[in-house]
């Protein structure tokens, strides 16, 4: 069945006879804030088993099985399977055919087409519950980012959260990396609250550290890998490269996601253009609109899951070095080009 967000988010903080969940859309950490209402209502001493598409892909048994076995520990279990798509299938049909499958689970995927089997199959059955994630826009992103600073300790007006949502462009991981940032340079916690103004984010926002970087995100963006190559070396020789790199190009490739994401349910693209003008730098309109006729909603999906995933492993210890930032640039900067 479709559910709304009232609907995915009560059924997933209580899943009881509910036997699969199935999130997906262009806003992937969209769909694993929601996936992880299930990890936290089956509580922490439950047993999580992770799956991937491509492993049920050739055992599609596994996933009713393991829905329905019994935790080593007697305790409450539930099964993640991400990332996923058409190819598990098969492996859908036999867990919702099963006689009985007493563990819940929720499967992630990316901006699946409306022709997808899977997504047909989840919204004809009323044993499954199916949910798409846009990136918020407007004042539903204003919220988040008030939510999010909320759980950091910070205080934020409604002007902050405004522009704390448009310069993360809405995505929930970024917003939420960058307001772990604020509250470690304010030493705020939930139970030592403090208020995030202008002042702090002119100090330590993403923007004050990027400098001019919108040849660079319209290089990728674009697939013009000579021209990314000469704003790497530009870019490098000012002492900017890394971090700054990948939130400027992940702020264009989610707003890309959620632009695409209108044209593919029916909007033109002028009027997705249109909805977006007061958001969009006059500069931008002319390669943003090119992009938008160039990218699809599963591409961007999974172009914002690779930029998400090098900012996390830069950050790690022993991660990416700035060398290896460059490379998922263009990464992305050749499967820009592969689309003309």
């Amino acid at each position: 069945m479709k559910a709304n967000r009232a609907q995915i988010e009560r059924a997933l903080r209580n899943p009881g006879e509910q036997r699969f969940f199935l999130v997906y859309g262009p806003d992937d950490s969209g769909s694993r804030a929601l996936a992880k209402l299930l990890a936290n209502a089956m509580g922490a001493e439950a047993e999580r088993v992770d799956l991937a598409g491509s492993e049920l892909r050739g055992d599609p048994a596994r996933l009713a099985d393991e829905a329905a076995s019994i935790s080593l520990f007697g305790g409450a279990r539930y099964i993640f399977v991400d990332p996923a798509g058409d190819e598990t299938l098969a492996a859908v049909e036999a867990l919702l055919e099963a006689p009985a499958a007493g563990n819940p689970v929720v499967l992630v995927a990316g901006a699946l087409k409306p022709a997808s089997k899977l997504l047909k199959l989840a919204l004809a059955r009323p044993d499954a519950l199916a949910f798409a994630s846009y990136a918020p826009e407007g004042q539903d992103a204003e919220r988040l980012a008030a939510d999010l600073a909320r759980s950091e300790g910070l205080i934020v007006r409604p002007d902050v959260a405004r522009r704390l949502a448009d310069a993360c462009a809405g995505n929930r991981a970024v917003l939420a990396q960058e307001l772990a940032k604020f509250a470690a340079y304010l030493d705020a916690a939930p139970e030592r609250p403090r208020e995030l103004d202008h002042d702090a984010l002119d100090a330590l926002g993403a923007a004050a550290e990027e400098g001019d970087l919108s040849r660079l995100v319209d290089s990728v963006g674009s697939g013009d890998a000579t021209l990314l190559q000469a704003e790497l070396l530009r870019l490098s020789s000012q002492g900017i490269e890394g971090v700054p790199l990948i939130r400027a190009v992940l702020r264009r490739m989610s707003l890309l996601a959620r632009m695409r994401a209108q044209v593919e349910v029916g909007s033109s693209a002028d009027a997705v253009m249109a909805s977006h003008g007061k958001s969009l730098f006059w500069k931008e309109k002319p390669a943003v609109t090119r992009q938008l006729g160039r990218w699809r909603s599963d591409l961007l999906a999974k172009s914002v899951a690779r930029l998400v995933d090098a900012e996390r492993q830069l950050k790690a210890s022993g991660g990416l070095g700035p060398t290896a930032v460059d490379e998922e640039l263009f990464a992305i900067c050749r499967q820009a080009a592969r689309l003309r």
